[in-house]
């Protein structure tokens, strides 16, 4: 069967094979989106990216986070270039960012309605990222003052926080202690009205453009 490529071909890896026929049935509503296959691993989706190169592959959380994200990476050293997206039941703040660090272009709840998980789909068939910004309500707020008030040296800390250093790896690089990044990071809190290094990293990212967030 020839496949229409006008259509973005999505494929399904995940551990409950109930999960993937609602998408199926979700899709076949969708006129620019288009279900190529439901697999059980991340083997299975190794050999499916391979094979038929699909636009979009959902892969489940459930798996658990390492394989997740050593499968992303592996995946990264191919020639293969779909549009990852990770769903779950429950995605902490940390494992959103650690997944979209690793190369993953969607975060996105399993108990997401259904016009969430198709712009989704069709923001990152675009080539952006895309993610609900319920995984971070906590972190982020609306920032109170733009970045630019902050001093120099909270802009070096913010910088290396958005990159994913630790407190006592931002002192070594700066040549500063690890009590006065953390002085700092109070500062850049207090301004910007964002909680949290997560927080900030995201913010980092929706202010570069390189992730879209909806409620």
């Amino acid at each position: 069967m020839s496949e229409d490529h006008s259509k973005k071909s999505v494929v399904v890896c995940d551990t409950q094979p109930i999960t993937a026929e609602g998408l199926r049935s979700l899709l076949a509503s969708a006129g620019d989106l288009e279900f190529l296959a439901s697999l059980n691993s991340l083997e299975a989706a190794t050999q499916m990216v391979a094979i038929r190169a699909p636009d979009i592959v959902i892969v489940d959380k459930g798996f658990g986070m390492r394989a997740v994200l050593d499968w992303i990476h592996d995946l990264k050293l191919t020639d293969a270039t779909p549009a990852i997206t990770v769903w779950g039941v429950s995605m902490t703040e940390a494992e959103a960012l650690r997944l979209l660090q690793a190369g993953a272009r969607g975060i996105v709840r399993k108990t997401a309605a259904l016009e969430p998980i198709l712009s989704c789909l069709r923001t990152v068939a675009s080539g952006r990222s895309w993610m609900e910004d319920c995984v971070f309500r906590d972190s982020i707020r609306q920032e109170r003052y733009p970045r630019s008030e902050l001093t120099p040296r909270e802009q070096q800390v913010l910088e290396m926080v958005e990159q994913g250093f630790k407190n006592k790896e931002i002192g070594l690089e700066l040549g500063i202690r690890p009590g006065t990044v953390k002085i700092h990071l109070k500062h850049i809190f207090e301004k910007t009205g964002v909680r949290g290094r997560y927080g900030l990293a995201i913010s980092g990212l929706k202010e570069r453009g390189l992730v879209s967030m909806v409620s």
